[in-house]
């Protein structure tokens, strides 16, 4: 799951990074586009923004994930070591 967070983020971020050169180069080298750079200051701005949420969103994920294996790890090898027929109180 958190890679495919990672993922996600690294395609807003790059969507971002390209909304961000159209705005710096928007009106002198391709005269057919959309020379209106505020809207793509404002794209490039939101996807930014998106893109962190959605890399923070991934790197909780792994957190979590990470900790739910640890807890069940230490709960098996607890159970290794009791042994069979041992009562725990």
């Amino acid at each position: 799951m958190a890679r495919n967070l990672y993922i996600l983020a690294g395609v807003l971020l790059l969507f971002a990074a390209i909304s961000f050169v159209m705005a710096m180069t928007s009106g002198r080298m391709q005269p057919a586009l959309p020379a209106n750079g505020t809207l793509w200051k404002t794209s490039a701005l939101f996807l930014t923004v998106g893109g962190l949420i959605v890399a923070l969103l991934g790197v909780m994920t792994a957190m979590f994930e990470q900790v739910d294996r640890r807890n069940e790890e230490l709960r098996t090898s607890h159970r290794g070591r009791r042994g069979p027929g041992s009562r725990e109180r």
